[in-house]
């Protein structure tokens, strides 16, 4: 699997002289957004920022059972000798790989990309809190896999800053994988705190703590295609406004994107923001409609298909998930060094890329894709969109990605959802453990 994941990433070579560089950097993220981003709206989500982590402080922050543990209970799951070769053994590279410190090693996306790292001979360090969003079993199998193959997570919260400067401390890190987040657009409408809490406090904390380190890790971060937010025109392409959040979570990484522009700025940090399209594949969230679906239509429930208001149907960018890991080894493998405040002889870099498909499909013709491979008809109740957050639809433009990267998304809808629910069935076999774990949840 490494071979083929290692041979189907191109690496794109870095700028080799300052003319090239400043090419890339005058498709930096402010001379991109000028257009479209006058002070009074950026002056709202600097406001939305303060305001909210004020809430947050004042309030003494989420419960744990909404973002995990907090920075002062997180002391007692973490330090000591043993502790610490246990990181540092997961840190060991094979040759002159690069070590990463992977945020959210336990989710989706953290875990296929921290296995395919390690694989290929990178040292891989995780980080997750392991918060109960969805079935934390879930998390905990995964965390399984990667020990297996030699990567250890460490159980804590990226909002504890004592942890974060030991880890960088003790292990040489070269990259960020900045992947921890809490994640899902209508569950913000009920835990609007939990998003701030993590999504933006635990990334100022993460950065906080990348400054301080000598040398700086480059800094490979997830956005998200939501922040495309109420924009009309497709596909969606990064030079696009994207000051039009639709729910809160898109605010959340809107203001993500602002706080890297500003520490790449200002503190020299090698900064790289992906736009993530609607992943989806073997060991994904629970919270997903694909997951959520898979699972009705082979307990003979119902599923909700939204529509518009004028009846129209929803469609999504569906990626799939080893193609989303494939931008994030380029993206990481093509990440210039962070230069530093001091930086004079030339500035940090900045990117920011969609990973998606490119291929919208209708979600009724997503749910037929799923009848035929499970073999069951669906319930289907067609239901009003409710007003959570949720936009009609997502298409990517990746020529940004597939020129600077090599980026070349191969995984078709079909092909994909028989890889999960191949997966799927095999895991949560009736009658498993597995399938036990979920039994009461039910996703936002």
């Amino acid at each position: 699997m490494a071979t083929k994941l290692l041979a189907s990433v191109p690496l794109a070579k870095a700028a080799s002289n300052v003319d090239e560089f400043e090419k890339l950097r005058s498709n930096s993220f402010i001379q991109r957004t000028a257009r479209s981003l006058t002070i009074i709206q950026a002056a709202c989500i600097v406001v939305f920022v303060i305001v909210m982590g004020f809430g947050v402080m004042r309030h003494g922050g989420p419960t744990q059972s909404a973002v995990g543990a907090s920075s002062d209970m997180d002391a007692t799951t973490w330090g000591g000798s043993v502790w610490e070769d246990q990181v540092r053994s997961s840190a060991a590279t094979r040759g002159s790989g690069m070590v990463v410190l992977v945020t959210g090693a336990a989710g989706f996306v953290g875990s296929h990309t921290s296995l395919a790292l390690k694989k290929r001979g990178d040292g891989v360090v995780g980080i997750d809190n392991f918060n109960n969003y969805y079935p934390v079993a879930l998390k905990r199998a995964r965390q399984e896999r990667l020990l297996a193959n030699g990567v250890f997570i460490v159980e804590g919260d990226i909002n504890d800053q004592r942890l974060l400067a030991k880890l960088f401390e003790i292990v040489g890190v070269t990259h960020v994988l900045h992947l921890a987040a809490q994640a899902g657009v209508r569950y913000a409408v009920h835990n609007p705190l939990a998003y701030v809490q993590s999504n933006v406090n635990g990334f100022v904390t993460l950065l906080e703590e990348i400054k301080k380190a000598d040398p700086q890790p480059a800094v490979v971060y997830a956005s998200s295609s939501s922040v495309y937010g109420l924009n009309s025109k497709v596909p969606f392409s990064e030079e696009d406004r994207t000051d039009r959040p639709a729910s809160l979570y898109a605010a959340t990484k809107k203001a993500d994107e602002v706080l890297g522009h500003t520490y790449n700025h200002i503190y020299g940090l090698s900064i790289t923001a992906l736009r993530f399209f609607t992943v989806y594949g073997p060991w994904g969230r629970p919270d997903m409609a694909y997951f959520s679906f898979t699972r009705n239509i082979m307990d003979g429930k119902p599923i909700k298909i939204f529509r518009g208001p004028k009846g129209e149907e929803l469609a999504r960018d569906f990626t799939f998930i080893d193609d989303v890991v494939k931008g994030c080894l380029a993206s990481l493998d093509t990440a210039l060094p962070s230069v530093g405040s001091k930086g004079k002889r030339r500035k940090a870099q900045f990117r920011v890329y969609n990973l998606g498909n490119t291929q919208p499909v209708k979600v009724g013709d997503f749910v037929s894709i799923l009848e035929k491979h499970l073999e069951v008809n669906a319930i289907r109740e067609v239901v009003q969109m409710p007003s959570t957050g949720d936009v009609m639809f997502t298409h990517a433009n990746v020529t940004r990605a597939k020129n600077d990267l090599g980026y070349s998304p191969s995984t078709d809808l079909e092909v994909g959802l028989k890889k999960f629910v191949d997966w799927y069935q095999v895991y949560y076999k009736r009658g498993s453990s597995h399938e036990q774990s979920l039994q009461g949840y039910k996703p936002y």
